[in-house]
């Protein structure tokens, strides 16, 4: 019987610092052997939002004993890994290189193969833990920092379709929340009190709804949020009720522009049975999944979602991404360094900035 692969993966994209030990079965998922993850809203909450700075010191503080931990739930010692795999980007600098450098450290010192994974194809391919799905298949990512729909042709296979030409999706309602005083992390905090308002209560606008192909914006929607909280004076109730509308806004935006993308699919792969895989932190949210399950059934899709705790920033779908890609030779020199930016689809235009034309 041929050996599976077991992986080493570390997260320090952002303020998750997180571990898993991950192993390929027999059904070609995964085994989740360990998956550690710190936390770091404590300290950043009082700000509302991440500080680099802080983030970076509670990596440092964090990652021996978040790797450690992760051995150790395994119960497994470096020698049974066959490889390490770490985020080297996207994300912040100052916060990917230390798990960065822990992970190559680690590979040289024991000797294993060592694997520079995106953080981006991490999530890409996490829903491949506990479902095993076949390429190609349309990508919905949607998280902090990335909003994008990319046809998945394989292992290092992107295809850009669509992007958001200014904020991301987990960003808008970071400022949302933040705009109305919701509280930290700023995802969760909408979808709750989302709940106790009334969803048509403030008519917001849907930005480029009917131009730029599956591109997407949000920013304007995200002006007007801040313009209609400042005639809610103090009101707790239009207070959730503009959270609801803004919500239900995203939903009619996600809606209209997931049904454009999928019809590209369809047209660029000539597939007709379209897999949807929505994946990111931002696909927690159960308003967005209702939204997509009932898209996709309209349109006689398959829509599929990561396990709520794969879609925030996590090491194991890390490690399984350093699985798919050290089973094809994709391996990385110690010598490879952390990266601020680093798109799947390499040829996809820039989509951000003045000037741009849609």
């Amino acid at each position: 019987m041929t050996k599976k692969i077991i992986f080493l993966g570390i997260e320090t994209s952002c303020d998750e610092t997180a571990a898993a030990v991950i192993k390929e079965n027999e059904k070609g998922t995964a085994d989740i052997l360990s998956n550690v993850i710190s936390s770091q809203i404590s300290e950043h909450k009082k700000f509302g939002g991440v500080v680099p700075e802080l983030a970076a010191r509670a990596h440092l503080e964090n990652i021996e004993y978040v790797i450690n931990s992760a051995l150790d739930e395994s119960k497994l010692s470096l020698d049974d890994i066959d490889g390490i795999a770490a985020t080297a980007g996207p994300g912040l600098i100052v916060c990917l290189t230390i798990g960065l450098n822990i992970g190559k450290s680690i590979a040289a010192f024991s000797n294993k193969p060592f694997i520079a994974v995106n953080h981006l194809e991490g999530h890409a391919l996490s829903p491949g833990l506990e479902t095993k799905i076949e390429f190609p298949y349309l990508l919905l990512l949607i998280s902090g920092g990335h909003t994008q729909f990319l046809i998945v042709k394989g292992i290092n296979q992107y295809e850009q379709l669509g992007t958001t030409i200014d904020d991301a999706l987990g960003e808008a309602f970071d400022k949302t929340a933040k705009i109305l005083n919701l509280g930290y992390p700023g995802g969760p905090s909408v979808e709750k009190f989302s709940k106790l308002g009334d969803k048509t209560f403030f008519k917001l606008p849907e930005p480029i709804i009917n131009r730029a192909g599956c591109n997407l914006s949000f920013a304007g929607l995200k002006t007007a949020v801040l313009r209609e909280s400042k005639k809610i004076n103090n009101n707790e109730q239009m207070k959730y009720d503009l959270a609801a509308s803004f919500q239900n806004t995203i939903n009619n935006i996600l809606y209209k522009k997931t049904k454009i993308a999928i019809e590209m699919f369809k047209k660029k792969t000539q597939v007709q049975k379209v897999k949807l895989i929505v994946a990111g932190g931002v696909a927690a949210n159960k308003t967005i999944r209702k939204t997509l399950t009932k898209l996709s059934k309209e349109m006689k899709c398959e829509a599929i979602y990561p396990d709520i705790r794969f879609c925030g920033d996590n090491a194991a779908m890390i490690a399984w991404a350093g699985i798919k890609r050290y089973k094809i030779k994709l391996l990385d020199k110690i010598n490879i360094e952390a990266r601020s930016r680093w798109p799947l689809d390499k040829n996809a235009p820039y989509m951000k900035g003045p000037g741009l034309k849609l």
